[in-house]
């Protein structure tokens, strides 16, 4: 049952961030969810629009989810945004825990990661450590990820018994990627740029 629900919130945090992208009138944003609340139970062949949002993404992590819940608050001026110090440390933290899921999943490495999720007590020590150090740099969106996916494993809020389907999932590890490479290409043109300027 809570699968359904969090579709159904996978489908408006996701909209929503897309929609509010795009130049659109910062008074009209909170008007904005309780649309996407009721489009995303819409039917279609006897299907909410949600579950073909589901289909390709799956369940997303919690981590996810919290990370897409804290966008949407950014942009309807809730929370302020995070500094470059602490966008580097959100990426760096679950870039590497992608970099030890995935290339085993592709079959690229001998060792199986994804069954420590099964008994993750030594993990979930090792995610408090990094919660604790995350609460230390004032990185306050780290720490809600890391608690929310340990709270919600721990209440088994997802149909999964993995502790990894709840820290990652393709679309944080694609968003790591994407803007890890950005402040990379970023961080060497700014002194280019400086360059030219004292030419």
């Amino acid at each position: 049952m809570f699968s359904m629900w969090q579709a159904h919130l996978s489908f408006v945090l996701l909209d929503f961030v897309l929609i509010s992208t795009v130049r659109f009138g910062a008074r009209w944003r909170p008007w904005l969810l309780p649309v996407l609340v009721v489009v995303s139970f819409i039917p279609v062949n006897e299907l909410a629009l949600a579950g073909y949002v589901r289909s390709f993404t799956d369940d997303l992590a919690i981590t996810t989810l919290v990370l897409l819940a804290w966008v949407c608050l950014h942009r309807l001026g809730v929370v302020q945004p995070l500094k470059s110090a602490q966008r580097l440390q959100v990426v760096l933290l679950f870039g590497a825990l992608s970099l030890v899921l995935y290339p085993a999943t592709l079959g690229l490495t001998y060792f199986d990661p994804y069954r420590w999720g099964f008994n993750p007590r030594p993990m979930i020590v090792l995610v408090g450590a990094v919660a604790l150090l995350m609460l230390a740099l004032r990185n306050s969106l780290a720490v809600w990820m890391l608690a929310a996916a340990t709270v919600a494993f721990t209440l088994r809020l997802k149909a999964s018994e993995n502790y990894w389907d709840y820290l990652i999932d393709p679309l944080l590890t694609g968003y790591c990627l994407v803007v890890g490479l950005w402040m990379l290409v970023m961080a060497g043109w700014r002194p280019l740029l400086k360059l030219q300027r004292g030419q």
